[in-house]
């Protein structure tokens, strides 16, 4: 799948070491997708721009990553019609990252916002994948076969393990 159907935003240049992951994860299960940096509060008239115009360029899912305040998946959620992802980011500014989690996790009634773990981009890749994958055939069936290979995978380990 060539076609760009996720996109992955994050606040700052400096959070694409952790947002790299979900890249990684949409690469290996052949999904398209684009990155860009949108800011919360530095760049408040490109995120209204990008929240209610990315449905309409044929994004179907949104990765968000956000270190601090975290307001960039939630502000995303709140103008947008597409499922959101949030990943919450330790950042230099963060308080042990627990800042980042609970503004992306505790958001109201209304406005949901998917929240994986701190750093959890991997999983917001393969999350995302399998939103795309509910409707497209082919990306599900990598999606099955990824999984068989983490099952195979942990019965190795098992067998080595096992007394």
């Amino acid at each position: 799948m060539s076609k760009i159907v996720v996109s992955i935003v994050m606040g700052s240049d400096s959070d694409l070491p952790v947002m790299q992951a979900a890249a990684d994860m949409l690469e290996q299960f052949g999904v398209g997708y684009e990155l860009d940096v949108v800011s919360a509060h530095r760049t408040p008239q490109k995120l209204f721009e990008y929240s209610k115009n990315a449905h309409k360029r044929g994004i179907q899912v949104i990765i968000a990553g956000a270190g601090g305040a975290a307001h960039l998946p939630g502000m995303i959620a709140s103008m947008s019609p597409l499922s959101i992802i949030g990943v919450p980011i330790k950042s230099s500014n963060s308080i042990d990252g627990w800042d980042s989690i609970l503004s992306i996790l505790q958001m109201p009634g209304g406005v949901p916002v998917a929240t994986v773990a701190l750093n959890g981009a991997k999983n917001a890749g393969i999350l995302a994948a399998q939103i795309v994958g509910a409707g497209n055939k082919e990306v599900q069936d990598t999606i099955v076969a990824y999984k068989e290979e983490l099952s195979k995978q942990v019965e190795e380990k098992s067998k080595r393990v096992k007394c």
